[in-house]
């Protein structure tokens, strides 16, 4: 798609996230079965219920700048998948699975978190306020998330460093 000025940019790059965010969701509605820990399960279906919450959002950025998403090329979520699944299959012990996934699941996220970013600023220049001021309330929750698995991975080390 020929990008020809600031607002198509801008479409182009909320396409894309709205895509990604659907794509975050599947991944994670893929990976609940496959946690043991309630934990962790508990936090990833907290997450599918967010993510959910924040395509709406997303799709109503596409009301508010009166666009409708455009179809991109990409594979991310397929790849990362893919390779997901490889290397997890290779961890035997299911404490260090536990802490693959999370670490995974902190990758995926911090990449969609700095799509957000750029979108937010992307938005500002096209003048699109409203439609940042819902991107910045997804960016909150994906940083929220973030916080929140990292100290899943601080409490699973010190425990694991505990019982040693």
């Amino acid at each position: 798609m020929p990008v020809k000025n600031p607002k198509e940019l801008f479409v182009m790059l909320l396409s894309n996230v709205r895509e990604g965010s659907e794509h975050t969701t599947k991944v994670m509605q893929e990976i609940i079965p496959m946690v043991k820990d309630n934990d962790i399960k508990e936090a990833l279906e907290a997450r599918v219920f967010i993510s959910n919450k924040i395509n709406d959002t997303l799709d109503q950025c596409f009301k508010v700048i009166g666009e409708k998403p455009v179809k991109l090329p990409g594979r991310l979520a397929e790849v990362f998948l893919e390779d997901f699944h490889k290397e997890l299959n290779e961890i035997q012990s299911p404490e260090a699975r536990h802490l693959f996934i999370l670490a995974k699941i902190s990758h995926l996220i911090h990449l969609r978190i700095g799509e957000y970013i750029a979108l937010i600023a992307a938005a500002d220049v096209t003048g699109h306020f409203a439609a940042g001021v819902l991107l910045e309330s997804c960016l909150a929750d994906k940083l929220a998330f973030v916080e929140r698995t990292r100290h899943l991975i601080r409490e699973r080390v010190k425990s694991r460093v505990a019982t040693a």
